[in-house]
Order: C-alpha cells, then structure tokens, then sequence
C-alpha cells in the first residue's frame, strides 16, 4: 500500500482547508495539492469537492477519512510508544485511594514501586470521597465496585469479596443465621451504609440490616466482631486472615455477593504519560485479590 498523499489529505479534511492544511504541514499549498491530487488518481475517486471559498468531503472522501484517521493516530500511539521505550518515567503523580484499602494495601506497594522508580514522584490523597479527578488535576483514582458512567478510563486490578463473619463465641451464644430473614434477630455492626449486600438463585439482593454499633472504619468493625459484639460484613482483605485461622466464622457463605473490582481510573487521553502506564502496570500486578 502506497501511503503517500493520506497525511496531507486527512490533514485537509481536519481544517477543510488547503491553506491551512498547508500551514499545519510547514509546505505549500500547491505540494498539498499535487499529493491529494496524486492520491485520488490511485484510488479512481474524488475525495473533495473543491470551490474558491470551501473545500468538503466527496461521499467517497468520508469513507476513506473513516478509515484512515483512525490508521494514523494508530501509527501516531504507535512511534509515541517506541520513543517512550527510550525514555525513563519521571515527574509527579497525583492520585487518590480510599482510605483504609490505600493505607494496608496500595501505599505499600506505592513505597516499593517508588524505590524502583527513582525518578518519579507521588501525591497521594487518602479519601472515600469520589472526587472529580480531572477539575482536582490528579492523574489516577483507584476505586472499589460499581462505577459510574464517565468520560474516565477504567483498568481493572484486582477484585475483592464481601464476607458475613462473627466470632465463634457470638455464635455460640446467639446462634448461626441460616437466611437473611435471620439477620433481623442479630446483632449487626453497621459501616458507613446501613445495608449488606447479597446475591442468592442468580439475583443481587440488598438487606437492611440495624444494631447499636455503627462504625464508619473497616478496621473498628473488624475488632468489634472479634470480640463477639455481632455479626459484621467486610471485604476479604480486612478479615480474610481472620477467617483461615478460624478468629472469625464465615455464615451466609451461600449467599455471597459477587465480586467486585478494583479499578485504576485515569483521564481519557490517547496518549497516557509514561509515569503513569508504568504505575498502574505496577499496581495491575502486584495487588492481591481480597
């Protein structure tokens, strides 16, 4: 395939001009000319319908901009990526985690990424609040579960799942729930929502759930049920070592909620800055499932 005369011709179709086509390219009109010219001679069509005040696109000339312009920012990614083997990531990210799943597990692998990677810098916030990363300038999000339609960029990492525990002591005084109805005559430690959620015969079910405790941290709720206070649902990373060495006791198992994701989340540019490939690749292979 001759690729002569394709730049010059989308570039064209981008300003519907040859002046400014020209101007773009750093040549003359006439060189911009003579190679559309060149080009519509090889393909048998006209691309452009040419009068002294406008230039359009043929029928034929917006098929064959549909296909090549997307061919040349193909290419485009293409060099951009081949340079940046070349390069060493550098600079500053600003990003955002939530607060206890970022302090146990993201900031140590944070702390050992930035030992390899000497000359990057990172600005990290610690927030369960979503802000909006683009109006805050942050380069990177990570962010737990369901996401809301946005213009973002979205990497999954890992996963994690939600697990109904207590202590073998609650049991034994209060009994295993056997359905979610059973809840109702627990006592249940509360986080910052006061909802469980389930998945039981193929649906996602939400269940209500009250008790005296209501804690806004993962960790609070963890040694509350450690001291067989109540029942409690928290992620795997929080309790998933209770859990093996029988601390705590898994109820409701067949009612599990299905795993959720963890995500990197970043603006949706086309070109993604070598700092921050490198970091959510980082991120993408060392975070564990919990």
């Amino acid at each position: 395939m001759v690729w002569e005369g394709i730049i010059e011709f989308t570039t064209v179709a981008d300003l519907n001009s040859f002046t400014s086509a020209a101007n773009k390219l750093d040549t003359s009109v006439a060189q911009v000319s003579r190679k559309v010219a060149s080009l519509e001679k090889q393909l048998g069509v006209k691309l452009f319908n040419r009068s002294t005040r406008n230039v359009s696109l043929t029928e034929a000339g917006r098929v064959y901009y549909a296909q090549c312009a997307p061919a040349l920012a193909a290419l485009q990614d293409a060099e951009l990526m081949v340079t940046e083997l070349q390069r060493v990531p550098s600079g500053l990210i600003k990003m955002t985690v939530p607060v206890a799943f970022g302090e146990a597990f993201v900031a140590p692998l944070l702390n050992r990424f930035l030992k390899q990677y000497t000359d990057i810098s990172i600005e990290c916030k610690f927030s369960n609040d979503t802000v909006d990363i683009i109006e805050q300038g942050l380069d990177l999000a990570i962010r737990i579960g369901r996401l809301e339609d946005s213009s973002l960029v979205a990497k999954k990492l890992a996963t994690r799942q939600l697990f109904v525990c207590a202590s073998e002591d609650y049991l034994r005084k209060h009994g295993e729930p056997k359905v979610l109805d059973d809840l109702k005559a627990h006592a249940c430690l509360v986080g910052s929502h006061s909802h469980w959620r389930f998945h039981w015969k193929g649906e996602s079910r939400v269940h209500k759930i009250q008790g005296r405790i209501k804690y806004n941290s993962g960790n609070a709720l963890r040694h509350a049920a450690l001291e067989g206070l109540g029942l409690v649902q928290l992620p795997g990373f929080y309790v998933r070592n209770d859990l093996e060495k029988r601390k705590l006791i898994e109820v409701l198992a067949d009612h599990r909620d299905e795993k959720e994701a963890v995500w990197a989340l970043f603006p949706s540019n086309r070109h993604m800055a070598p700092k921050v490939r490198v970091l959510v690749d980082y991120l993408g292979q060392h975070l564990e499932d919990g």
